[in-house]
C-alpha cells in the first residue's frame, strides 16, 4: 500500500456550524486541508473558509454550497476536493436533518409517527441515509484507487434510535449504522475503513430548537460540539486501517490520556446493537 499523506484533505458535509464545523476547525488547527459543504447559507460557509484561510500562502480551507441528498451535487463536491487540492483522503458524513423537520417540541412532546407530515419524514431519510450514501459513492473510489482513506459517519446514541417519538431520526441513524458494518466490510484490505462516531448526548447544536438554560434533549443532556475534536482528529489522521467498522462515543474520550488509550475507553463493544424490545 502507497504512505498516506502526512497532509490530510478532508471533506466535512453540514461543515459550517455546529459538530462539522467544531471537526473542520480541529483539522485545520492540525495542519490539514478541509473542504466544507452545507445545503444553505453560502455566508456561513464562507465566513468559516476565510477564518481558516488567512494568514496562509495557498488556501487550506475550501466550501461549496451541495444537498446530499443530489447525486449530481455530490458529485459536484468530490470534483471540487480534487480541483482544489489534489486529492481526497477522508469524508465525514456529518451534515444532516432532525426531527425538527417533524415537530418544534419534539424534545418534550413526542412526535407520533403516524402524525408526521410525509416530506418532512422524506427530508430525514434523503439526508441521514441516502446523502451519506451519495457523498461515499462519490468520494470513496478515488480513495481506493489510491489505496488510503477514511470516512466517518456522525451517528446518534442507541436510545436514540429506539426513543419514542424519534420516528425517523432515531431509525435513519440506526440505518447509516447498519451501512457503515457493510461498508467496513466492503472496503476490507483496500487501504480505506468506515467508522462511526456519535457525541453521546444530546449536543448544543441547530437541531435542537429554542434557546436559553432549560434547553436540553430528550434525554436530558445538552453536550459541547468540542467533544467530536479529537475523537475525529484520531480517526482521520492516527488510527490505522485496523481501524475499521467501529464506533467511538464523544463523551466517553477522556482528553487527559494518550490518544490509542482514549479510543479504547470510547470505543462501542462490538456485540452493542440497537435493540427492538
Amino acid at each position: 500500500m502507497p504512505q498516506p499523506p502526512t497532509i490530510r484533505t478532508v471533506i466535512v458535509t453540514g461543515g459550517g456550524r455546529g459538530l462539522g464545523w467544531e471537526m473542520a476547525d480541529a483539522l485545520v488547527h492540525a495542519g490539514h486541508r478541509v473542504l466544507i459543504t452545507g445545503a444553505r447559507a453560502p455566508a456561513e460557509l464562507a465566513q468559516a473558509c476565510a477564518r481558516w484561510n488567512a494568514g496562509h500562502s495557498t488556501p487550506v480551507a475550501a466550501w461549496r454550497i451541495a444537498d446530499v441528498a443530489s447525486w449530481s451535487d455530490c458529485q459536484a463536491v468530490a470534483a471540487h476536493g480534487i480541483e482544489a487540492f489534489g486529492r481526497i483522503d477522508g469524508l465525514v458524513n456529518n451534515a444532516g436533518r432532525g426531527m425538527r423537520e417533524i415537530s418544534e417540541e419534539f424534545t418534550h412532546k413526542p412526535a407520533l409517527f403516524w402524525q408526521a407530515d410525509p416530506q418532512g419524514f422524506r427530508n430525514i431519510i434523503d439526508a441521514n441515509v441516502l446523502g451519506a450514501f451519495l457523498m461515499a459513492r462519490a468520494c470513496v473510489p478515488a480513495m481506493v484507487a489510491q489505496g488510503f482513506g477514511r470516512v466517518v459517519n456522525i451517528s446518534t446514541s442507541q436510545a436514540t434510535m429506539v426513543r419514542t417519538g424519534y420516528c425517523p431520526y432515531g431509525p435513519s441513524k440506526a440505518a447509516l449504522e447498519a451501512m457503515s458494518v457493510v461498508w467496513a466490510r466492503d472496503l476490507q484490505g483496500t487501504g480505506v475503513v468506515t467508522n462511526v462516531l456519535l457525541p453521546g448526548g444530546a449536543s448544543d447544536t441547530a437541531m435542537l430548537p429554542g434557546s436559553g438554560s432549560p434547553r436540553r434533549g430528550a434525554d436530558g443532556q445538552l453536550l459541547s460540539p468540542t467533544l467530536m475534536r479529537a475523537p475525529l482528529l484520531w480517526l482521520m489522521t492516527e488510527a490505522d486501517d485496523s481501524v475499521n467498522g467501529h464506533r467511538y462515543v464523544a463523551k466517553l474520550w477522556p482528553l487527559d490520556v494518550p490518544a490509542d488509550q482514549a479510543a479504547a475507553q470510547a470505543r462501542s463493544p462490538a456485540s452493542a446493537l440497537p435493540a427492538i424490545m
